[in-house]
């Protein structure tokens, strides 16, 4: 969040009428137009890896790199644009784009790395539950569908508010880099 302000009759910045008052406050959220808009997103269906974020996100150093965990064939990163805290994506280091063009070593260290972090957050955050899942392609809701990445969202009782409903905000109580490493540090040595 950048700021809020309450809607006004009159725009501060030129005095002129910008409608009446509605009691309403708004939580403006403008770091969000990168995402909706998709200005960083890979163009669809790219054979090389180049622009990809999830490519590039295991060669980056320290804990801006978001990366939780790494293994021999998947990472782990923080989304940058979660659902709720502590919204991990797992990752095959290879670019690929379909669940069946993994290899057998890849979808089981998926399997393997997918339970570890649920096994993490609950310890870390103590979730009540987890939404998992992939959206392959597109049309099925990946934004990023050049890449494979498998969601591990926790949740909470309750934490489906007004704020996404109403206010078309999601409210996280914690910057992606304390997250990341509280989880990272929670991920046992392997």
């Amino acid at each position: 969040m950048t700021g809020a302000r309450r809607h006004t009759d009159t725009d501060p910045t030129d005095g002129t009428a910008t409608g009446l008052a509605d009691g309403l406050e708004r939580l403006w959220t403008p770091h969000r137009m990168t995402y909706i808009s998709g200005q960083d997103r890979p163009a669809e269906g790219y054979e090389q890896p180049t622009g990809c974020p999830f490519c590039l996100a295991p060669d980056r150093e320290g804990a801006d790199s978001l990366v939780v965990a790494r293994g021999e064939h998947v990472f782990v990163v923080l989304n940058l644009y979660p659902y709720n805290p502590g919204h991990l994506l797992v990752c095959p280091y290879r670019h690929v784009a379909d669940y069946p063009d993994l290899h057998g070593d890849e979808t089981a260290e998926l399997a393997a790395f997918t339970q570890t972090a649920m096994r993490v957050v609950r310890t870390v955050s103590a979730a009540h539950g987890f939404n998992i899942g992939m959206n392959q392609g597109t049309v099925a809701g990946a934004g990023i569908a050049a890449h494979l990445h498998q969601h591990v969202v926790p949740r909470w009782g309750g934490d489906a508010n007004f704020m996404p409903v109403i206010g078309r905000t999601k409210v996280l109580p914690q910057l992606l880099t304390d997250t990341r490493d509280l989880l990272a540090g929670a991920w046992p040595a392997g």
